[in-house]
């Protein structure tokens, strides 16, 4: 796998998926023979991922039967909570306790674990012991929104290993420039991305977005740029993103990234009706759509929505689905399935960036 590679597949069959991008990556390759391996998921809070906030375990635990078959088990599952929740509840809550537990590998609460004061730039920052002295990062970011940097992600996922102390030192320096430079002396030797059900706004869940996805790549930097685009922001427009790319930490150039998908989506929306969901889900016509189509349909809505521009929609609902095949329409029409109507966004599915450019056509033409 190369640098500038993002791996994406779509479905249902979590393990298959799993299995497909790890095949694909040639991950066992890349990793030492007798390399110490963590692996790093979100558990933000104590929940399942069905809320949009924490990593599959059944993501996890695909990833520790390939590496357990190609012959690593120096393997540790480490994270720390956020300030104020409890991280082994959320390793019991998530399930990924019960997998640690069927495959032997150890827990770690990085908020029990030695700090090092590790100098990042022109900051001082206390990070667990443990994942400084791993020779071999897994990171398993879910791809979401957060409510003061608009995204987290792979470079995000980071701050799990810092001491609650230092948690409040980002938050004082406003989280964007001490993640940036976090990743300057913490590395993932892969990352693989939860885009299964992430939360539309919200870090700690609670309007979740079934995406149907998973991303894998080399380059934290160019992993969450895609992860901003397919929740339709540039990804310049985020900070950390931005800063940690002008240190060298990778690109955000994702114009010439290799974008390999392994498997297009053909999964019928199953969206789970938050009120937020229901509120954007007003200004659509949905029949027989693909979950991936409807998912950035709806990631595109909402960032017409923060800017005060969703109640042309309501009135006049853009349609997605395979229903429309061989049919016109005056309507907006989101996805190739509605290449017959007048207006229509092409792609299978259409970045969530087009569905937004597309939305704010049809107003400006109205």
């Amino acid at each position: 796998m190369k640098k500038d590679d993002i791996i994406i597949t779509y479905g249902t069959h979590i393990s298959r998926m799993v299995r497909m991008v790890l095949d694909k990556a040639e991950l066992a390759l890349s990793i030492p023979k007798h390399a110490r391996i963590g692996i790093k998921p979100n558990l933000v809070v104590a929940k399942t991922h069905d809320s949009g906030a924490t990593t599959s375990p059944l993501m996890v635990e695909a990833l520790i039967q390939y590496l357990q078959e190609h012959g690593f088990y120096d393997i540790i599952i480490l994270e720390g909570s956020w300030i104020g929740d409890d991280t082994k509840r959320a390793f019991s809550i998530s399930g990924i306790e019960n997998v640690a537990e069927k495959y032997k590998v150890p827990l770690l609460d990085t908020k029990d674990d030695t700090y090092c004061k590790i100098q990042a730039g022109p900051i001082e920052m206390e990070i667990s012991k443990t994942a400084l002295d791993l020779d071999f990062i897994i990171t398993m970011p879910v791809l979401k929104g957060h409510c003061q940097t608009k995204i987290t992600g792979a470079l995000k996922n980071f701050k799990g290993c810092l001491s609650d102390k230092e948690k409040r030192h980002f938050h004082t320096l406003g989280l964007h420039r001490p993640i940036a430079y976090l990743n300057t002396v913490l590395h993932p030797g892969f990352i693989l991305m939860d885009g299964l059900c992430g939360d539309l706004d919200f870090e700690e869940g609670g309007n979740p977005v079934p995406m149907n996805r998973i991303v894998a790549g080399l380059d934290p930097v160019l992993i969450d740029s895609y992860a901003a685009s397919a929740m339709g922001y540039e990804p310049g427009e985020i900070g950390y993103i931005k800063m940690a790319a002008e240190l060298g930490v990778g690109s955000m150039d994702l114009k010439h990234a290799n974008l390999i998908v392994l498997e297009k989506d053909t999964c019928p929306v199953k969206m789970i009706r938050s009120r937020k969901v229901q509120v954007l889900a007003k200004a659509v016509t949905e029949k027989n759509a693909c979950s991936a189509c409807y998912a950035n349909l709806i990631q595109a809505l909402a960032r017409l929505e923060e800017r005060g521009l969703l109640s042309y929609y309501k009135k006049h609902p853009v349609c997605i689905g395979q229903t429309f095949r061989d049919q016109s329409g005056n309507s907006l029409g989101i996805g190739s399935c509605t290449c017959g109507f007048i207006h229509s966004v092409p792609g299978c599915p259409p970045a969530t960036a087009d569905i937004l450019k597309g939305l704010l056509t049809g107003l400006n033409a109205k």
